[in-house]
């Protein structure tokens, strides 16, 4: 009888941008001399280790069987990566590019669609925003055409986001009151009154189903269910406004942030949130760093926060990482959070006005015209000089990084595995539209796997969406 051993982890190795099998000499047992291809073949086709790697890579846990149809996890793995690299891989002259007409210019933009998870080809970029007129409107970003809009609105549209695993759309008025829509039919599907003015609202995907948390003014966090808007719980975690509501990639922990500069940032147990028990306050913890300003979620460690505090003049940042963990005390679960690592920005730097992370072990922010990547001890990997002006507005996901400066677009692609040069500098977009619109600023920027759009603001307080589609 013949015994097989399967790779071990350090065995996954990327070629051309896919992962492959191989065998390494420090590893070797008598059971890897045994040639067998068609074994070897069968592991590197199966099922098993190709979801595994979807999962590691993508939040896939509601991505089943019956969505792959007659596909294979390898083939879905393959897909997405392709559809990864398209971006990175294209030129300017690749590129298509729409102008729309007028957009309310202080508006929130978001995807509907094009992201997804899917073995569809056809899938088209959807983006929403709102008209000066306060419709919700979906436009289809490669026909650069609106393609529906909501009934004028009697309210001042002040809040959007979307969750475009059910192709849905949430808005929330001046009124405080909150809409769901399906971005197809012409009236919502639920409608909600708030009591209290909200300023951030997070909608997300769970093996339980959608939900909608919305943080208002009082301090009090809700849950709701997606797409009828049924109350689940509510949480009084501050006691002054909500500004910053943000879930973890695995949807395990959110994060919430109040306006108050001597409030701490709070990371509540997502589950107690969406099953809370009666008598008993939701699991939290507090994070022991005020004047935090923003936050962001590792996309591949999932318990791992970074925040940006900043001091009241603005004159010093510091970026401080944590780790969080629940624990069996007494009988009790508990939330822990571990301070793992911190970075002071330092004096002769522009304070950052936004920040990403990537592996975990890597921060990404802005200062004046560069873009500076830093270890999260505070070590500078790379400085890009790509913009010859201050860099005006910044993207992150597990992807990209975009930048832009006055009338252009810089795309970065972050390197698989955390290997050097970590971020690749791809191509700069210059202002194509610049004979739609003069005295303009991009004030938004944004990507999916295939298309770039930003939102311009012009002189006149208006906006023009400008997209970009890849010409395949």
């Amino acid at each position: 009888m013949r015994v097989i051993s399967f790779p071990c982890a350090c065995h996954l190795t990327q070629d051309n941008g896919f992962e492959s099998v191989k065998t390494c000499s420090s590893h070797r047992s008598p059971t890897h001399q045994i040639q067998d291809p068609k074994h070897w073949n069968r592991i590197a086709d199966s099922d098993y280790l190709w979801r595994s790697l979807s999962l590691q890579r993508w939040d896939c846990s509601n991505f089943t069987d019956q969505h792959l149809g007659t596909h294979t996890w390898k083939q879905f793995f393959l897909h997405q990566r392709r559809k990864e690299l398209r971006l990175a891989l294209a030129q300017p002259h690749n590129f298509i590019y729409k102008v729309t007409k007028n957009i309310a210019f202080e508006m929130e933009l978001a995807y509907l669609s094009g992201n997804s998870l899917t073995m569809d080809e056809q899938e088209k970029s959807i983006i929403c925003s709102v008209s000066p007129k306060q419709e919700l409107c979906a436009w289809d970003v490669q026909e650069g055409t609106m393609i529906w809009s909501s009934p004028v609105q009697e309210f001042h549209l002040s809040n959007l986001v979307t969750l475009p695993q059910m192709h849905l759309a949430i808005t929330m008025d001046r009124k405080k009151t909150i809409k769901v829509w399906n971005c197809q039919d012409r009236d919502a599907l639920a409608i909600l009154q708030m009591p209290k003015p909200c300023y951030c609202m997070e909608a997300y995907l769970t093996k339980d189903g959608p939900f909608l948390m919305v943080g208002d003014d009082a301090g009090d966090i809700y849950t709701f269910t997606l797409p009828g808007l049924r109350d689940v719980s509510k949480v009084t975690a501050f006691q002054y406004g909500i500004v910053l509501l943000h879930c973890s990639p695995d949807k395990k922990w959110v994060f919430a942030c109040g306006t108050y500069t001597r409030t701490l940032p709070q990371v509540f147990l997502t589950e107690s949130l969406l099953r809370p028990s009666e008598g008993n306050v939701p699991l939290s913890t507090f994070l022991p760093h005020k004047l935090c300003v923003s936050a962001c979620w590792t996309p591949k460690v999932k318990n791992r926060i970074t925040l940006m505090s900043q001091s009241r003049t603005g004159k010093k940042t510091e970026f401080i990482t944590f780790d969080l963990t629940t624990k069996k005390t007494g009988g009790q679960t508990v939330i822990q959070a571990c301070e793992i690592a911190s970075l002071q920005v330092a004096a002769h730097l522009q304070c950052p006005i936004w920040m990403g992370a990537s592996d975990g072990y890597m921060i990404v922010f802005t200062s004046g015209p560069y873009l500076l990547l830093f270890s999260i001890t505070g070590f500078l990997l790379q400085r890009f000089e790509d913009h010859q002006a201050a860099i005006n507005n910044f993207w992150v996901d597990p992807c990209y990084v975009l930048t832009t400066s006055e009338n252009s677009v810089h795309v970065y692609m972050w390197e698989e595995g955390g290997r050097h040069p970590y971020l690749r500098s791809c191509y700069h977009l210059e202002n194509t539209w610049h004979d739609h619109t003069t005295d303009s600023c991009i004030s938004r920027v944004m990507c999916d796997n295939a298309s770039i759009v930003l939102r311009v603001r012009k002189a006149s307080d208006s906006s023009i969406l400008v997209m970009y589609s890849l010409n395949t």
